[in-house]
């Protein structure tokens, strides 16, 4: 199980990465720093996060060098993580005129909360204290540090930053500086308090305790804050609710960000851009000077999209998108049903992968059209006649 559920938590707070990147660049009005730095810690996140997993089981009696083994794999893990912080503060650092929008305030609570998980999670890596401290309140807190704070915060944040994409409607900035006050302070309060319950040998998963035990005022102070986290999300979504029927309405580009989803209309239109634009730099809307020049050669009458190299982003061919289909749409949902169905029976993976190659099939069947190679000898002979022309 664990070989499966360790990675799956860095599945989960990957994405929240991808969001960070865009939000602490626009709002510090500079490109992100060490952007390679960032790529290759995502990829070096995603090797060594399946080789960490054994550090649940440490108090099962695993033979001292694999111990050994997996203290040092779970203390590795930290250094791709600990680069990518460190290269989105020196982005905030130099950036020029920082702004503290909402969406950005939901990224700087992360680099606290997100620490202070990954720092008690070394802890857990030491096999002497998880010893101590395994199965306990200890684990809930570092858990929840780790996937609220990695996963939720830059999620909420990011909802901020996209929504006036996404609805054509600006989000209330002084309703969700409300809201994520009361997040910040409710998470804190209810699980800062179980790290010391934890530490005094509170065990998780026992729904009761003797009020002997002294545990009783920081489990009140934990149900506290899990109060002001429900008001929070509840400010939220009002403030996202009636921003959709009152909020101001948003420009194109109302954070004078750099990337090319803010050079079309708010909301876009079905089909994004009329024409394809051809970008030469990463932050293509900071760099007018930079001509974006229109994709020519497509064909009008279906969705295609040019493929260059990889090296030197030449256009190289055109590709034909596929069109809508249902087909993944049940793929999914089957999928779904072979492992909710497995978790009971092993029969479930027999019988749920009958409608599961079903939908594969209907999904990849060849559709009608020309093949990649017939446009390519088309290519080839139009080739001929451009060049004596």
């Amino acid at each position: 199980f664990w070989f499966f559920g360790h990675p799956e938590v860095y599945i989960i707070f990957m994405p929240a990465l991808g969001m960070i990147s865009p939000i602490i660049s626009t709002f510090s009005r500079r490109p992100v720093y060490g952007y390679l730095t960032i790529i290759l810690g995502n990829i070096s996140t995603a090797f060594i996060g399946f080789g960490v997993w054994v550090h649940h089981m440490f108090a099962t009696g695993l033979p001292q060098f694999a111990q050994s083994f997996f203290t040092v794999a779970s203390i590795m893990i930290v250094v791709p993580t600990a680069a990518q912080i460190f290269c989105w503060i020196a982005t905030v650092w130099t950036g020029r005129g920082v702004r503290f929008t909402c969406a950005m305030l939901y990224v700087l609570a992360w680099f606290v909360v997100f620490v202070i998980g990954g720092l008690t999670g070394v802890m857990l890596a030491s096999v002497p204290l998880d010893l101590q401290i395994h199965d306990t309140f200890f684990v809930v807190a570092h858990f929840h540090y780790v996937l609220i704070g990695g996963a939720v915060f830059p999620l909420l944040g990011a909802i901020h930053y996209w929504f006036p994409k996404m609805t054509g409607r600006m989000l209330g900035e002084r309703v969700g500086t409300l809201a994520f006050a009361l997040f910040f302070i409710g998470f804190n309060l209810t699980f800062f308090p179980m790290h010391i319950l934890g530490l005094h040998g509170m065990p998780r998963r026992v729904y009761t305790y003797p009020a002997s035990m002294g545990w009783g005022s920081m489990n009140m102070l934990a149900s506290v804050g899990a109060a002001i986290i429900f008001v929070s999300l509840v400010v939220y979504l009002v403030n996202v609710l009636v921003s959709l029927r009152a909020g101001a309405a948003a420009p194109d580009n109302p954070w004078d960000a750099a990337t090319l989803e803010w050079a079309t209309s708010s909301p876009p239109p079905v089909y994004n851009f009329a024409v394809m634009r051809a970008v030469g730099s990463r932050d293509p809307l900071w760099h007018p000077e930079l001509e974006m020049p229109v994709v020519v050669g497509l064909n009008p009458e279906k969705c295609e999209i040019l493929v260059t190299h990889v090296l030197d982003a030449e256009p190289d061919h055109r590709y034909p998108s596929p069109g809508p289909s249902i087909w993944p749409l049940l793929a999914a949902i089957a999928t779904t049903v072979l492992f909710v169905w497995s978790i009971f029976t092993p029969w479930g993976v027999v019988w749920g992968a009958i409608p599961l190659t079903i939908t594969l099939i209907g999904w990849f069947w060849p559709k009608s059209g020309r093949t990649p190679r017939e446009l390519e000898r088309d290519l080839a002979r139009l080739e001929p006649k451009e060049a004596a022309s």
